[in-house]
């Protein structure tokens, strides 16, 4: 992540800019827009410009007995048709996975002490 808010909040119009490597280690810039927060219960980030013809993640966050879960809900559509459909057979499927793996692990050792060396 390149941008970052001076108080570590975020609001509706924020524009995030990051650094991804989606496919073959490739270095790309990726702009996202949070376009909708309710407070303490989701927000929604749209690409303004990336790698994706289109890409929205909406992040719930539901109480529960245990604590707070976290949802995911991510729409997107890879560019060329074809060719995009191929790759995200092949690649593209797996590295989100990947990511939100990732994502996952972190959360848990943040957050629950979990997956600590």
């Amino acid at each position: 992540m390149l941008s970052q808010s001076g108080d570590g909040r975020i609001y509706e119009g924020m524009i995030i800019d990051y650094h991804i490597s989606p496919l073959f280690g490739i270095r790309m810039r990726w702009q996202t827009e949070i376009t909708r927060i309710v407070f303490r219960k989701s927000f929604t980030d749209l690409q303004k410009k990336g790698p994706y013809k289109l890409w929205s993640h909406h992040h719930e966050f539901i109480e529960n007995e245990q604590g707070i879960l976290m949802k995911d809900t991510v729409d997107y559509e890879l560019p060329l048709s074809f060719l995009g459909e191929m790759a995200h057979r092949l690649l593209v499927e797996k590295k989100l996975e990947h990511l939100f793996d990732y994502r996952y692990k972190i959360l848990e050792e943040k957050f629950n002490g979990k997956f600590q060396k």
